[in-house]
């Protein structure tokens, strides 16, 4: 029965010598890469959500200044001060900034797209060397 029970002891400590797996520099560069990339994520997703907003004012304003009068003055706010503009210089500024959030927006989702790649490729190389002893779910 002793013999039984050390083979079992044995066993145990064979399983736990096989399931822990050196961290080699190259993984632990790998670890902080996905730490870094996830933490960049989050922030282009907070700028990504702030843009996407902008683009929704924007186009409300676009809206409303569709029904406007062509005579009236527009106030249009460029940096913390208002101007009174005719409509159409209101709306053609309005569009470029519109286009300007377009091309931000674009470039933001770009960016977190190419980061989201590097990640999955990390996670499947981290997953491939840990398996389940390493948890990557963000």
């Amino acid at each position: 029965m002793a013999s039984i029970l050390q083979r079992r002891m044995l066993s145990k400590e064979d399983e736990k010598a096989a399931d822990e797996v050196e961290v080699r520099r190259e993984d632990q560069d790998n670890i902080n890469r996905f730490s870094r990339l996830h933490q960049r994520e989050l922030v282009l997703e907070d700028e990504l959500k702030t843009k996407t907003k902008e683009k929704e004012e924007l186009d409300d304003l676009t809206t409303e200044l569709e029904l406007a009068d062509e005579e009236e003055k527009i106030q249009y706010k460029i940096g913390d001060a208002f101007f009174h503009l005719p409509l159409e210089q209101a709306q053609e500024m309005l569009g470029a900034a519109t286009s300007t959030i377009e091309e931000e927006t674009s470039e933001l989702e770009d960016k977190l797209a190419s980061i989201r790649e590097e990640m999955t490729q990390l996670k499947v190389q981290l997953y491939a060397r840990f398996g389940k002893q390493i948890n990557l779910e963000t």
